[in-house]
């Protein structure tokens, strides 16, 4: 590191702004390069009068790269979750709702063999992470499953890449391909939850705004791979016929 400094946001992005037209939808959805100018527009700031000491580079680099890294998930906050923008929901949830009541199932769920509850909170709060860079990207987007893959992929590793690399990332990184992979138990559980998560916040609309939407809990029915899964759908279901 020896006395050199994160580059700012603004730098990073300008570097990644031509490459990064792989993400456009043939739709025009998810316009990453505009997503990725408006923070080029609104990241810039002066350089420091004077360079961090040599015993401070690492340090500042860290937070620099941590603070460039969070920016970015500011949209996970701005980001609606387009099914409900589709449907005409009155102020729909956004990605970062979504994962965040997903982490505190994970919290709060029982104790389930062979199940590391702390990867399964992890796992909640980064499977959707890339939707920072490249939106909420649905089926009724038209766009197959292995380029919305590629897609997130591609937008999470500029992600880590921004986090400067090193552990921290590399957990990131394992932890959203296991998600995608769907390959451990933790996985299960936390795609379970992922669709656990979307039935309940629908009868909370359905409740809330007089709505009918029953296509997203059809869209679940029949795909819960886990005990906790399936005995949560049902309570939800339960209560929607009350």
């Amino acid at each position: 590191m020896g006395g050199s400094r994160a580059l700012p946001l603004s730098s990073l992005l300008a570097t990644t702004v031509t490459k990064s037209t792989l993400f456009l939808s043939h739709r025009g959805h998810h316009p990453l390069p505009l997503r990725l100018a408006a923070y080029m527009s609104s990241s810039s700031s002066p350089p420091p009068s004077s360079s961090p000491a040599p015993a401070d580079a690492a340090q500042t680099g860290s937070a620099s790269s941590a603070i460039d890294f969070l920016t970015l998930c500011y949209r996970l906050k701005t980001t609606k979750r387009a099914g409900w923008v589709r449907r005409g929901v009155q102020g729909p949830e956004s990605v970062a709702d979504h994962m965040y009541r997903m982490g505190v199932m994970a919290l709060v769920a029982a104790d389930l063999p062979g199940v590391d509850r702390d990867r399964c909170v992890k796992m909640a709060i980064v499977h959707d992470i890339a939707e920072a860079i490249v939106g909420d990207i649905t089926p009724s987007d038209g766009v197959p499953k292995e380029e919305k893959s590629r897609r997130e992929k591609e937008a999470l590793d500029h992600m880590c890449g921004l986090l400067g690399g090193g552990p921290r990332a590399e957990e990131i990184s394992e932890l959203w391909m296991e998600y995608e992979q769907n390959a451990t138990l933790e996985a299960k559980v936390v795609k379970d939850f992922d669709k656990v998560e979307m039935i309940l916040q629908a009868l909370e609309y359905e409740k809330e705004q007089g709505l009918d939407l029953e296509e997203f809990f059809q869209s679940t029915a029949g795909k819960f791979q886990t005990d906790v899964g399936k005995a949560w759908a049902a309570e939800v279901a339960s209560r929607r016929k009350k």
